[in-house]
């Protein structure tokens, strides 16, 4: 059987990869939790080096979300979460940036959670494809980010 012929029915590497960066990131917190150390991380520092971590033309863009997150919704933290670069409110992840090279796709993603307060009817989208930030681009994510805040 090729390359390109076999199918696969489990998790793919980049899937099982994005699952123990979680459990680290769980077994971060709870030690901290157990060690009386800070309870907070600093998340800032931890959601930058994932940035810089990424590849190019990902990691351009991840610095610009960042930068549009925390002007957009200061009030959000910064963390990481199964990896990606993430913000939070209360704990609870809101939004997250996965780079393209993530699970290899073609495009990165600006994802929303369900602490975001995007709803709009009975649908609405959680999701969005990046392929360029244009101005307009990141005016219609800087607006976004603030309505999911709330």
């Amino acid at each position: 059987m090729t390359e390109s012929n076999k199918s696969y029915d489990g998790f793919t590497e980049e899937e099982r990869a994005a699952m123990k960066e979680r459990a680290q990131e769980l077994k971060s917190s709870a030690k901290r939790r157990t060690t009386g150390k800070a309870a907070k991380p600093d998340g800032e520092s931890e959601v930058l080096a994932k940035i810089a971590e990424l590849p190019e033309p990902d990691r351009g863009v991840a610095e610009r979300i960042h930068a549009i997150v925390k002007e957009s919704a200061p009030e959000l933290e910064p963390k990481t979460w199964y990896g990606m670069p993430a913000y939070a409110r209360n704990g609870k992840v809101v939004c997250f940036f996965q780079g393209s090279g993530k699970f290899k796709t073609r495009y990165s993603t600006l994802g929303f959670n369900d602490p975001a307060q995007l709803d709009d009817g009975e649908m609405w989208p959680v999701a969005y494809a990046l392929t360029e930030l244009t101005p307009e681009v990141e005016t219609r994510i800087a607006e976004l980010v603030k309505k999911a805040a709330g």
